[in-house]
């Protein structure tokens, strides 16, 4: 059961990597609705390929962006956003059918039942939210709510997490390494990933990684001068551009300190090698994850360093996941 978890949580990775490069390459909105069992197939012919065309040609997207686009610079698109959906289907046939199968035979822990249970409704409560985002770029603007994705985005990291955490529960051996003090640090680590997840969220939502393409200054200044151009000042946090791209890089920031520290307090313990390894995982992980997101920035987010910044916030968690599980306090879920 560990190891098909461990299964889900790389097909969830990979999810991710395509969501990005669909979101990257202005797929998302290319199909305009959302047929969960018929949907499975795309169109066959060209009759049927021309009658989806049509329906984009009644999107904002198509009479504002992409007017007079042809039918095979429509399939370009198509086909990311179509791979993206029936990647979360098999996602979730590959979770759905094991789990059956494991629950028949007797084989699934009675501790574990309601977590797995609940994962399979976060499973679908992601398809559900992955349409309502798409929906919002049907209506009038050809833009989708960068709340909608960023709670989509954070709902998958979410989803990744608890996969892989039960996972380890699953196939860990003997108890974990007791310290109360670095399983602070731990919880620390995992709270601001999560935090800087949220902003990097915002940030695609908003495409505030294509202003401000220099570092370390934006636009000369370290500050920018634009911060706190809204009223009232809190709207700011999420509406405006240059001040989420602001937060995003003290979050980046912030978390190289924090892997510092994480990293010294760790090493001077005597503690089980596996935690200084991972210790040291985390900080490698953060210093190219921080570098990655700078030549994304610089280069101004092309479609390959962009998923490969996505993906990495996704190798970050895992590592920090996995740190605090080796210093839970328990052994059960």
């Amino acid at each position: 059961m560990g190891r098909w978890l461990l299964w889900v949580a790389a097909l969830v990775f990979l999810m991710v990597v395509v969501g990005g490069i669909t979101r990257l390459t202005e797929s998302g909105l290319s199909m305009v609705d959302w047929r969960p069992v018929t949907g499975i197939l795309p169109p066959l012919n060209e009759q049927e390929w021309q009658a989806a065309f049509d329906q984009y040609k009644a999107s904002p997207e198509y009479r504002i962006n992409n007017r007079g686009m042809s039918l095979a610079q429509f399939k370009g698109i198509f086909w990311w956003e179509y791979g993206h959906r029936l990647l979360g289907r098999l996602i979730g046939l590959v979770y759905a059918l094991p789990l059956a199968i494991f629950w028949l035979r007797g084989r699934v822990p009675g501790a574990y039942k309601g977590r797995l249970l609940f994962l399979l409704l976060l499973g679908g409560a992601q398809g559900f939210l992955g349409w309502f985002m798409v929906k919002s770029g049907l209506i009038d603007h050809p833009e989708v709510s960068h709340y909608r994705l960023t709670a989509h985005l954070t709902l998958a990291f979410v989803i990744f997490s608890a996969l892989l955490w039960t996972a380890l529960d699953l196939l860990s051996r003997g108890r974990p390494y007791r310290d109360g003090h670095l399983r602070t640090l731990a919880k620390w680590l995992l709270a601001l990933v999560f935090l800087q997840i949220i902003m990097g969220g915002l940030v695609a939502g908003l495409k505030a990684g294509y202003i401000f393409n220099s570092w370390p200054l934006m636009d000369g200044r370290f500050v920018p001068a634009q911060l706190v151009d809204m009223a009232p000042f809190w709207v700011n946090l999420f509406d405006n551009s240059a001040t989420v791209q602001f937060d995003h890089r003290m979050g980046a920031y912030a978390l190289f300190i924090f892997g510092i520290i994480l990293l010294v307090k760790t090493y001077r313990r005597r503690v089980p090698v596996r935690l200084k390894m991972l210790a040291g995982l985390i900080f490698a992980a953060l210093c190219a994850q921080i570098a990655l997101g700078i030549f994304t920035l610089l280069h101004h987010v092309p479609v390959a360093l962009g998923a490969a910044h996505q993906g990495g916030a996704l190798v970050v968690l895992a590592l920090a996941v996995g740190y605090l599980h080796s210093v839970r306090k328990s052994d059960g879920p």
